[in-house]
């Protein structure tokens, strides 16, 4: 009874868990942008096994990092503006 149910369990489990993230190379710049800003803060695929995490605007970053411009490959752009990602400045504290 409980392999049944185990097996059960994975069935229902296995469409979610096959979702790929949305993959910059198959929208429009203006989509993939509007989908950052939309959620706030996203995880892109920008390749065939590349990713990052893009965000709308330092909010979304921790205390100690900052928001910098960050460009993704997009249908009609190779370095489209989508968003920001969060990044520790190097050099220590200013």
């Amino acid at each position: 009874m409980k392999l049944h149910l185990a097996l059960a369990f994975l069935a229902l489990a296995s469409p979610a868990l096959a979702q790929s993230r949305p993959d910059t190379r198959k929208m429009t710049c203006v989509a993939a942008r509007k989908l950052v800003e939309t959620r706030g803060a996203i995880v892109l695929s920008t390749g065939d096994n590349t990713y990052d995490r893009f965000v709308w605007n330092q909010a979304a970053c921790n205390r100690d990092e900052i928001a910098t411009p960050a460009y993704a490959r997009t249908t009609d752009f190779t370095g489209c503006q989508v968003g920001y990602t969060c990044r520790t400045p190097t050099g220590g504290p200013r």
